[in-house]
């Protein structure tokens, strides 16, 4: 696995937490897949955490495979979210 910066570990968390990021924003974003992201997810959040989110992604509540979201969704993210783009963080 590339290795990444605190702020982009920090950013590849928030995305993965977010129900409407799909995974492929994130492999979009930071050029890894679905199963290094859950291996990041796994190393990073505690035990407890890291049930939580993978009860979460496994629900019918996230949408985080692209297949499952409703077809007129065509963004990865919310309007009131700040601009990203492709590897760039933006300020915080």
């Amino acid at each position: 696995m590339t290795s990444f910066s605190v702020e982009e570990i920090d950013r590849i968390i928030e995305m993965a937490w977010e129900d409407r990021t799909p995974f492929e924003a994130i492999k979009m974003q930071f050029g890894i897949s679905e199963s290094e992201v859950i291996h990041l997810m796994r190393n990073q959040l505690k035990p407890a955490s890291w049930r939580r989110w993978r009860k979460r992604v496994n629900s019918g509540v996230s949408q985080k495979h692209l297949k499952k979201r409703n077809p007129e969704i065509d963004r990865f993210k919310c309007n009131l979210q700040r601009q990203i783009t492709m590897n760039k963080i933006s300020k915080r």
